[in-house]
């Protein structure tokens, strides 16, 4: 059990019925015996999960190396990731893929992630998700060395489904282990940690792929140097991260996805997948494309600023929101992070109008010519960041307090995901109907108004079901 397991050494925490379950079948000196009833053995397992979820047994046995481990998984995944965002497009260009072809690799990409997260969650939670996490991380290594030799669009197009089971499995398998090893009391502030791991990898990557890509005249390069984080973040995990000695029998998922704290978090997560999918994507977009459309035709380093301003707030402040959220109640965060999103999307729209008011410069240094929308476009993304970090963490930690207590907390994230993606398959379908007929502009008053929206509706689906108190018990 990773809530009574250090570092170097297994510190055998509870009764001799609770060690049974930390080491599987066996009791130590008497291995070969077993539990004879198969529901005292889940009662068993239910108890510790609860007295360790209580404060009985706490995480403070668990090496930070354990999370460090994590947290470094959490960084190769999102500097691969997006590192493919950046140099996709060139790549694309130098096999001479457009058109439909094109498409087809994001389109691959969502698919195999789809497909990936059943699976991947419930051998998560059926055998030890470090060997799970171990076996994604060696695919990792294969599909970014094969990036660096593809020649060909159906090679591309295979690798490209690859890095899609890839992401989904290193995200499942390393939020599960976070969510696992840390306890009720410090899981958000564990999670918010992870999350700015990846974080520093978006912006890091962000900001580097495209100066690697142009410095070598190619991807090649790049694309080992992403193989080289692969390669030590698998032996990181080989070396330091303990064995997961949890085992949840049977499927899960179907015992989770009836769960009514799960079912209320959904009311909100789905509308708001609708939101973020449509606000974040297309931040760049009204900022870089050409005025003509109803952009405001800023250069490429400009809008790199702009996107990654998001990402900064959010890295910075997800540990401290994640800790607030821990003592002061998840839900009223997931409530008021999702408001405060949408209330501030619908504002973007405004930006030029108070860059004009405001008499701000069109001409910076180091960004040149960009517009007066400029500096209020940069602070509402990172107010955007800033209130996303609220949300984030709080929501994470109440899908993996749902696992934690034994029912399998892979399986609950893998819910989490699987809830995500109708809504991120849509929105960009509706923001680019919404830019052809009615204005850019309402891309953001619709993403906004979902956010509200989901935010109202999950207020509204607590206090019925679960009771006024809720909001800040939860």
């Amino acid at each position: 059990m990773p809530g009574v397991r250090g570092g170097a050494g297994r510190n055998r925490a509870g009764t001799t019925d609770e060690r049974r379950l930390v080491g599987g079948d066996s009791l130590g000196p008497t291995s070969g015996c077993r539990v004879a009833d198969a529901g005292r053995t889940v009662a068993l397992r239910r108890s510790f999960h609860r007295r360790r979820e209580a404060g009985d047994v706490t995480d403070a046995s668990v090496s930070r190396l354990q999370f460090w481990t994590l947290y470094l998984s959490r960084f190769a995944g999102g500097f691969g990731s997006i590192a493919l965002i950046i140099v996709l497009p060139k790549i694309a260009t130098d096999l001479g893929i457009d058109g439909v072809a094109f498409g087809l690799l994001y389109t691959a990409f969502t698919l195999a992630q789809t497909a990936a997260v059943v699976p991947i969650a419930w051998a998560g939670d059926r055998y030890d998700k470090r060997i799970v996490l171990l076996g994604t991380l060696a695919v990792g290594v294969a599909t970014y060395g094969a990036f660096s030799v593809v020649t060909d669009n159906a090679g591309l197009l295979a690798v490209r489904a690859m890095q899609g089971i890839v992401f989904t499995g290193m995200g499942l398998m390393t939020l599960g282990l976070v969510g696992q090893l840390a306890t009720r009391g410090t899981r958000a502030s564990r999670i918010g940690r992870a999350n700015a791991a990846s974080f520093a990898a978006s912006i890091v990557g962000g900001l580097s792929a495209g100066g690697l890509y142009d410095y070598f005249d190619g991807s090649r390069e790049l694309f080992l140097i992403i193989t080289g984080l692969y390669v030590i973040t698998f032996l990181a995990t080989a070396l330091l991260l303990s064995a997961d000695e949890t085992r949840v029998e049977g499927f899960p998922f179907t015992d989770l996805a009836l769960n009514r704290r799960i079912l209320t978090l959904t009311s909100f997560r789905a509308q708001y997948s609708v939101a973020v999918t449509l606000v974040r994507n297309w931040i760049p977009v009204f900022a870089g494309y050409a005025a003509a459309s109803g952009g405001l035709a800023m250069p490429a380093f400009a809008v790199s600023v702009i996107t990654v301003s998001e990402k900064f707030t959010n890295m910075l402040l997800q540990p401290y929101t994640g800790r607030l959220s821990d003592a002061s109640g998840r839900a009223l965060f997931v409530f008021a992070g999702g408001g405060a999103y949408g209330l501030v999307a619908v504002v973007v729209p405004f930006t030029p109008a108070l860059g004009e008011a405001l008499g701000l410069p069109s001409t910076l240094p180091f960004l040149g010519a960009v517009s007066a929308a400029f500096l209020p476009l940069l602070l509402l993304n990172a107010g955007l960041g800033i209130a996303d970090s609220f949300r984030e963490p709080a929501s994470m930690a109440l899908f993996a307090d749902e696992g934690s207590d034994g029912d399998g907390v892979a399986s609950s994230f893998g819910i989490r995901e699987l809830v995500w993606r109708p809504g991120s398959v849509i929105g960009p379908v509706a923001a680019g109907w919404l830019m052809g007929t009615v204005g850019m502009e309402w891309v953001f008053f619709v993403g906004g108004g979902f956010a509200v929206l989901g935010a109202l509706t999950f207020l509204g689906v607590l206090r019925r079901y679960h009771g006024a108190s809720a909001l800040t018990e939860w």
